[in-house]
C-alpha cells in the first residue's frame, strides 16, 4: 500500500483550467499504474485517465483532447492538467495507484479533491 495525497482542486469558471497533483509517499513497493477518477454525489465513480509506469496513457472519451495525465516517477507524483473545463466536470477527483509489493498486489486511493466548474 501507498499513501496518496491530492492537491490542486478548486473553483474555476467554465472554459478555465486546473492542474491536479497526487504525490505518493511511504512506498516500499513498485507502483505500476496511476490514475485519476472522479465521482459526483449519488453517482458511480468513473475513470478519467490512467498512466502506466512506462508512460502509456488512457482517457475517458469525455475528457479526450481536454485533459492530460503525466507522471514523474522520480518524484512519485502524477498530474492531471485540465483545460476547457465544463460544468459537467464538477466532481470529487480521486488519485489511484496500483502496484505490487512482493507477491501482493495493491489498489490505493487518495482522499479526493473537489473540482467545481461554474457556468
Amino acid at each position: 500500500q501507498v499513501q496518496l495525497v491530492e492537491s490542486g482542486g478548486g473553483l474555476v469558471q467554465a472554459g478555465g483550467s486546473l492542474r491536479l497533483s497526487c504525490a505518493a509517499s511511504r512506498s516500499r513497493s513498485s507502483i505500476n499504474d496511476m490514475g485519476w477518477y472522479r465521482q459526483v454525489l449519488g453517482k458511480q465513480r468513473e475513470l478519467v485517465a490512467v498512466i502506466t509506469s512506462a508512460g502509456i496513457t488512457n482517457y475517458a472519451d469525455s475528457v479526450k483532447g481536454r485533459f492530460t495525465i503525466s507522471r514523474d516517477n522520480a518524484k512519485n507524483t502524477v498530474y492531471l492538467e485540465m483545460s476547457s473545463l465544463k460544468p459537467e466536470d464538477t466532481a470529487v477527483y480521486y488519485c489511484n495507484a496500483k502496484g505490487r509489493d512482493g507477491v501482493f498486489y495493491y489498489n490505493s486511493w487518495g482522499q479526493g479533491t473537489q473540482v467545481t466548474v461554474s457556468s
